[in-house]
């Protein structure tokens, strides 16, 4: 704030707020978008917040959604802030010029978390950088875990992504007096978040409220709905009530926490098990997102930028130990990985053919990691109508077993690698460049629809940040795709992983068969039922109940 400068004031549809100014850029925090869900509220979809009089004070951070705090073995390398108060359905905007003339590009942010955790006041989504360079940053926070995902009888399904929606509207009607453009909005996340954005892509409601996408990290999905409704099952035998939202309604907030954890300890991206999701509900979300946008029904001129890190599965097993405890059980750990991934010996054999070093866990993860995650994003660019650009974030953190895990490439999205919070995933010291690199890409793409490189066709270029181009020594790509490291020479590598991802074309003969959320098994019910059983024996002999 320079002197003189008073703080800024804005008009929203519910009254009017007073931000800061931070090195030159307005903020305002906590700024509600929908009613506290709570009492009467809860488990319903969000309702518009009562107007207030006067001006606002959004200075501070609102209060975070329920949430159950992370095991003391992800709390070493990941934040999540806790901000009590029942008004936790807010969210936070960055902008250089807060003024209704100024017609910028807009970023909306959905944080992951798994959909239990994460909030936007973790300091990694600062949102600073996007409005030094330009752009306006929308941070959101939406309800969480059963709070947010549970599936009653009695209750309309995801209400945490209907609080998403409510959000982005909010975006629509109130961002120009921000200085936003409500006709170029990108909505963005990353992991969870990313799923949620690929379903709200998807809803014929959201339609009109984006123009652009950025998903890192999640593909669209919609989750099983036995899958989610075994989750709330186990928490209403552990509390002695009935399956219901009403009966769930009347029970204390951090007791329910407690109890989600406790019915949770067997879920992990890699191990499975019963979870929170966003369900097919026939309404917001009619089908499975995926589906229809590789079928072009839906959003077909909106422009997307993909990627996912080179060793996302790290984050899910490194930390506990896990890593370790899936090499020693070498084939009992082959065979949960076929059974979670749906697919026959082939598939590890070919893993284990084209990367010969590698342990029993880097195969596991990375054919998981490839299953749940990249072989659905190559194949909706592959679909798509419009353009799409791909990425991979290949640097590794400087702490011991990370690699380029799940969530590391964040704190160069947003250039803020130089918060602890960010060294705690990264470690000491990122490389400036690659913060310039990544935050740079998803600028352009948010100004522009072109993040800097070429579009996805038929020789699938995939742009990788944080990892020169491989050489061989008559200077071209080495065929192993090995190679020194420079971040001054980012490359685009054509057909980056395809023959890992071709090894599923026998395994997945349909185009979506893994991420299909509703319709009846391919399967046998015997198949099925060994499938199941091999994942059990699997996260009973890593100790996943332990941990």
């Amino acid at each position: 704030m320079t002197a003189g400068q008073a703080d800024p004031v804005v008009r929203t549809p519910y009254g009017r707020v007073r931000g800061r100014y931070e090195d030159g850029i307005a903020v305002f925090r906590g700024i509600p978008y929908a009613a506290p869900p709570f009492g009467p509220r809860r488990f319903r979809p969000p309702e518009p917040p009562e107007p207030w009089g006067g001006v606002r004070d959004a200075a501070a951070f609102g209060p975070t959604p329920p949430k159950p705090p992370y095991s003391e073995a992800f709390d070493k390398y990941l934040s999540d802030p806790v901000v009590p108060g029942d008004d936790c359905l807010n969210l936070n905007v960055w902008t250089p010029d807060p003024g209704p003339g100024a017609r910028l590009p807009v970023m909306v942010w959905l944080h992951g978390g798994a959909l239990t955790r994460g909030s936007s006041a973790v300091p990694v989504y600062d949102g600073r950088a996007f409005a030094r360079d330009g752009v306006v940053l929308v941070s959101v926070n939406y309800r969480l875990g059963v709070e947010g995902y549970g599936l009653f009888p009695d209750a309309p399904a995801n209400p945490g992504l209907r609080d998403q929606l409510a959000a982005l509207q909010w975006v629509h009607a109130s961002i120009t007096a921000f200085g936003g453009d409500p006709g170029r909005v990108t909505l963005c996340g990353q992991s969870a978040g990313a799923i949620s954005v690929g379903a709200l892509m998807a809803a014929p409601q959201a339609h009109g409220l984006f123009r652009r996408v950025v998903l890192q990290s999640g593909p669209p999905e919609a989750f099983d709905r036995d899958k989610v409704r075994r989750m709330v099952r186990r928490m209403a035998t552990r509390l002695k009530i009935p399956a219901t939202a009403q009966a769930f309604a009347e029970v204390d907030r951090d007791l329910l926490l407690r109890t989600q954890t406790e019915a949770g300890r067997l879920s992990t991206p890699v191990l499975g098990g019963p979870s929170f999701g966003i369900v097919v509900d026939g309404d917001l979300v009619p089908r499975d997102p995926l589906q229809a946008l590789i079928d072009g029904t839906v959003a077909p001129g909106a422009e997307l930028l993909m990627g996912w890190t080179r060793d996302e599965y790290r984050l899910w097993l490194v930390p506990g130990g896990l890593l370790e405890r899936v090499d020693r059980l070498g084939p009992m750990a082959l065979a949960g990985a076929m059974a979670r991934c749906h697919c026959g010996h082939e598939v590890p054999r070919g893993y284990r053919a084209l990367n010969p070093r590698a342990g029993t866990a880097e195969i596991v993860g990375q054919m998981v990691t490839d299953h749940l995650l990249r072989l659905p994003m190559h194949r909706l660019a592959g679909a798509r109508p419009g353009s799409s650009y791909v990425y991979e974030f290949a640097w590794p953190s400087r702490l011991p077993g990370l690699g380029a895990c799940h969530a590391l490439e964040l704190g160069f999205v947003f250039d803020t690698g130089e918060t602890p919070e960010s060294a705690k995933l990264a470690g000491p010291g990122g490389p400036r460049e690659l913060a310039e690199q990544m935050h740079g890409a998803w600028v352009r793409f948010a100004a522009g629809g072109d993040p800097g490189w070429e579009a996805w066709d038929a020789t699938h270029p995939v742009r990788i940040l944080g990892e020169a181009a491989p050489t061989a020594p008559d200077g071209g790509p080495r065929a192993d795709g090995s190679g020194p490291r420079d971040l001054r020479d980012p490359y685009t590598a054509r057909g980056h992983r395809d023959a890992e991802l071709a090894l599923w074309a026998s395994a997945e003969p349909t185009p979506v068969e893994s991420v299909l959320a509703s319709g009846p098994d391919p399967d046998s019910p015997a198949r099925g039922t060994e499938r199941r059983s091999a994942v059990q024996r699997l996260r009973r002999s890593v100790g996943v109940r332990r941990h």
